[in-house]
């Protein structure tokens, strides 16, 4: 979701996004309230010397930084850079959620139908529990979306929800 939202398909999923925004910044506030372990991780758009403080400073000083803003990590929040579509490829990712002994992941962000469910499939063939809260998923085609998130329910094993559902 740390995006400058400068690419092909962007006009598509700005609207997208706009609505998942505010979902998952409750999603956030919640998980860090109960102490839950909070792990951004976000394409590094080809910027291969860049860092997350740089990413992050690139996104809120772009024309869509209110998408960015209320998402913004925090001191405890962990952060992995990835290159492709998984947030699991070539990343270190499974070594940090098995030192932190993570077995279950809520996925957020964007894109459902590409990021969102690639990592749901490389997290459920590495045995990870996956709860995927409908609202805070974003997408560029709508109805590709909900192929993929019925393909993440009955394929993956995924529980597929609403945002409301998780943490009271």
């Amino acid at each position: 979701m740390i995006n400058t939202y400068d690419h092909k398909d962007a006009e598509l999923l700005i609207p997208s996004a706009e609505s998942v925004v505010p979902v998952i910044a409750g999603l956030l506030q919640r998980a860090r309230r109960h102490n839950i372990p909070v792990i951004y991780v976000n394409d590094n758009f080809g910027e291969w010397r860049s860092h997350h403080g740089e990413l992050l400073d690139q996104a809120l000083s772009g024309p869509h930084a209110r998408l960015v803003e209320p998402l913004r990590p925090d001191d405890s929040s962990l952060f992995v850079v990835k290159a492709r579509h998984s947030i699991f490829f070539e990343t270190p990712l499974s070594y940090l959620l098995g030192q932190q002994g993570i077995e279950r992941l809520v996925l957020c962000g964007q894109v459902t139908e590409q990021c969102v469910l690639y990592s749901s499939l490389d997290a459920h063939i590495r045995h990870f529990q996956v709860i995927v809260p409908r609202d805070a998923v974003a997408h560029i085609h709508s109805d590709l979306a909900d192929a993929a998130l019925r393909m993440m329910e009955r394929n993956m094993g995924a529980r597929v929800c609403e945002s409301g559902e998780l943490w009271s």
